[in-house]
C-alpha cells in the first residue's frame, strides 16, 4: 500500500531524504520545505522515485 520515494533538492538536484506515502489517497507528487546539507539552507524538496 505504501511505496518508498524520494525527495531531491529543487535547487542541486541531489536526493537527500527518504520517506513513504499511499499512491492512493496522495496522487500528486510530495513536496516539502526541507534542509539541504549541500546548499546549506532551507530549499524545496520535490518527490522522484528511488
Amino acid at each position: 500500500m505504501r511505496d518508498l520515494v524520494g525527495l531531491a533538492c529543487d535547487q542541486c538536484k541531489r536526493k537527500n531524504y527518504t520517506t513513504t506515502k499511499n499512491k492512493k489517497r496522495t496522487t500528486d507528487k510530495l513536496e516539502f520545505k526541507k534542509f539541504c546539507a549541500h546548499c546549506r539552507t532551507h530549499t524545496a524538496h520535490k518527490e522522484i522515485r528511488v
